[in-house]
């Protein structure tokens, strides 16, 4: 067929410049498609160990399956059909079965000759690939490996048609056409995104939004209690486990805020539990209070390194419900049930979850002591027999004799602030753990402190509890993300006409995540950048669409004496996008300046390299002589050397006057008779 793609080696069984810099090119493009079905975690262990293998061995040239193609085909065929078996029996799920072994026919064709048929199939999977990445996550790190695909195989495309086109024999121009094949891939790129946002379309998550597992386990969670003593390590954890968006809008960088999870009652010595009868039933809302007309909404997402089924809120929470739990394969609606201690639990386990909650205003809840059972009124004034007297003595230094609530409460909590030191950094479990803190170490974490103002307070006869959740809340991208580190617990005290109030002993310092800036600079640009791309590309729909054209139709004017703030960019941003071009501009002036550097002729680099193998072999030169010249000497003096270097000459003259180029592999031949011939005079000389 005319025009079609030649066998890559040359003479000698040596292989182009240009057609190993198109192999490469071709094998990483397809790394990068199976990596952004990787990413989602779902694939098995054992696909990425044989895809890694293959491409690898692929990489260093080495095709094991170039003569065994039909029997790894049929291995192939057994593959399939095991993974077949495997989605009929429920182990594996369907998309998965299918993006696994698209991974294993791409691995496949990698090992197998790269002929212009194996191109075409190595391609086309590594399409079908990126489209089960997209099934599978389509986050953020998916499109970095799916542009990374698209970029990588338009230019291995790109190379082979010019490798089609240069005559047998001789070498692929890979320099001069690097800089036009860059230029056409960037307006390929463009015209892709220009495609994606014009073409019509349906919502990239026809199923609802996914949710993958991620890296990693799960770094927050609530159990049934809570055990006093160890270290406090979440504390310095940074990813991220809870977004959400508030109405009204507080419009703050940073949040004082605390979220609640759940509250504990009864303290025996050594740890925390709730009091209150099991709750069953579920149902899609769950009222813990009345509401009033100054509630505050929340659109809460918890994502999957939360790692637990308890729905957290603003302090304090009135209503809690429309939950959606989010799955590998899509999103539905699940049920939340009221338990102890005021939580309320999701009753569907899920990778992620979604739903609503309002709160009322800080400064109480109006949930006073006639509205709770007699267990639960009993509880918040327990304390455990064997609790240190010191404990009580204390309180009742302190106090001098104050009886107010929330004034002994914030007395209490003062004094263990100014007296008390923060640290993670705590042994084991030891026998008194409270009595441990107050008294010999002196220093421990907030579940140290929240515990310690809850039991000075109920020895001193007023009513309190723990609660835990989160503290805290950074803004990024319109909505308030919460850090694992930001784990936190704090006493409830009950205080007659309000209700539980709020009050934290725990340092103002080391509320909030104790985890490394950097790291949560780091993560929270990251996250920026996800919520644009999840924005912008994982959940563009028509709708978008439209509102991309009529923007470029009637973009908006501002009214003449319109005070509304104008919609343009600040000038920090025309100034930041200046800069970025001024050095984009800076780096294409180098790239085009050491592309189009004069190039050493191939006959020239080939000279340099026999005259470099006679100088280490020590053969006399006279001033100013040539090549030729020297080979004319030698041959008039009968020297040894002779019978090699000159077809060396001679091929050499031909090659940089004679218009006869080097073929593939050619110079290394002479150079190896050359070298031989050198070799072997030296040993005739030392024997």
């Amino acid at each position: 067929m005319a025009g079609a793609r030649r066998a890559p080696r040359g003479r000698g069984g040596g292989m182009r410049p240009g057609t190993r810099l198109r192999l490469v090119l071709r094998d990483l493009g397809t790394g990068a498609a199976f990596t952004s079905m990787a990413v989602s975690g779902q694939l098995p262990v054992w696909t990425l160990a044989l895809f890694a293998l293959a491409l690898v061995c692929a990489l260093a040239g080495r095709r094991v399956f170039a003569k065994r193609e039909k029997l790894t085909a049929l291995l192939l065929l057994v593959v399939a059909a095991a993974l077949g078996l495997n989605v009929l029996a429920g182990a594996v799920n369907l998309v998965v079965a299918a993006c696994a072994f698209a991974g294993l026919i791409s691995a496949h064709r990698l090992l197998s000759a790269p002929d212009s048929a194996t191109d075409g199939q190595v391609h086309l999977s590594g399409l079908l690939m990126v489209a089960g990445g997209a099934a599978l996550s389509g986050e953020l790190v998916y499109g970095l490996f799916l542009v990374a695909f698209g970029v990588l195989s338009s230019m291995a495309l790109a190379l082979g048609v010019v490798e089609a086109s240069v005559p047998e024999g001789e070498p692929v121009p890979v320099r001069q056409v690097m800089r036009p094949l860059a230029t056409g891939v960037a307006f390929a790129v463009a015209g892709a995104v220009a495609f994606f946002i014009l073409f019509p379309r349906l919502n990239w998550n026809m199923m609802g939004p996914r949710a993958s597992p991620g890296l990693g386990a799960a770094s927050a969670g609530f159990s049934n209690t809570v055990r006093l003593g160890g270290t406090g390590t979440i504390k310095g954890n940074p990813r991220i486990v809870l977004r959400s968006t508030l109405s009204p809008d507080p419009g703050k960088e940073a949040l004082d805020a605390y979220w609640l999870g759940r509250t504990y009652d009864i303290f025996d010595g050594q740890e925390w539990t709730s009091a209150g009868p099991q709750r069953r039933g579920s149902t899609f809302m769950v009222t813990l209070r009345p509401g009033s007309e100054d509630l505050v909404h929340q659109r809460v997402e918890l994502l999957p390194a939360y790692g637990a089924r308890t729905l957290v809120a603003l302090e304090t929470p009135s209503r809690l419900g429309n939950a959606v739990g989010q799955h590998q394969a899509g999103s539905r609606r699940v049920g939340i049930q009221e338990q102890p201690g005021g939580e309320v639990r999701f009753t569907d386990p899920a990778l992620a979850y979604t739903y609503e909650a309002y709160s009322r205003p800080p400064g109480g809840s109006g949930h006073e002591l006639k509205d709770l059972p007699a267990e639960e009124q009993d509880a918040l004034l327990t304390i455990p027999e064997d609790l240190d007297p010191r404990v009580a003595q204390t309180a009742a230094r302190v106090l001098n004799g104050e009886r107010e609530p929330l004034a002994a409460a914030q007395k209490l909590a003062g004094w263990l602030q100014r007296e008390l030191t923060y640290t993670l950094e705590l042994s084991g479990d030891v026998e008194d753990p409270l009595a441990n803190f107050l008294f010999v170490r002196k220093a421990g974490h907030c579940e140290h402190f929240a515990t310690a103002l809850t039991l000075m307070l109920r020895t001193q006869g007023i009513r309190a509890r723990l609660a835990t959740g989160f503290f805290g809340g950074e803004r990024v991208d319109g909505a308030y993300i919460v850090r694992a580190g930001d784990a936190h617990a704090w006493t409830h005290v009950l205080v007659p006409g309000r209700g539980f109030v709020t009050v934290d002993a725990t340092p103002p310092a080391h509320r909030a995540s104790q985890s490394s800036v950097l790291l949560q600079r780091l993560l929270s640009f990251y996250e920026a950048v996800e919520a644009r791309w999840r924005n912008s590309v994982v959940d563009y729909s028509f709708r978008d669409q439209m509102d991309v054209a009529r923007a470029l139709v009637r973009p908006p004017q501002r009214r003449g004496g319109d005070d509304s703030p104008s919609r343009l960019p600040p000038l920090r941003a025309f100034g930041a996008a200046l800069v970025a071009g001024m050095g984009a501009y800076a780096v294409w002036r180098l790239l085009s300046r050491f592309l189009d550097r004069e190039r050493p002729h191939e006959a020239t680099r080939f000279v340099d390299a026999v005259e470099a193998q006679l100088t280490a072999a020590r053969v006399q030169r006279l001033e100013g002589e040539t090549l030729e010249d020297l080979d004319a000497r030698l041959t008039r003096e009968g020297h040894p050397l002779s019978p090699a270097l000159t077809p060396v000459t001679r091929r050499y003259l031909e090659a940089r006057f004679g218009g006869r180029p080097l073929k593939q592999g050619e110079a290394s031949q002479f150079l190896g008779g050359l070298k031989r011939a050198i070799s072997a005079e030296s040993r005739r000389r030392a024997s």
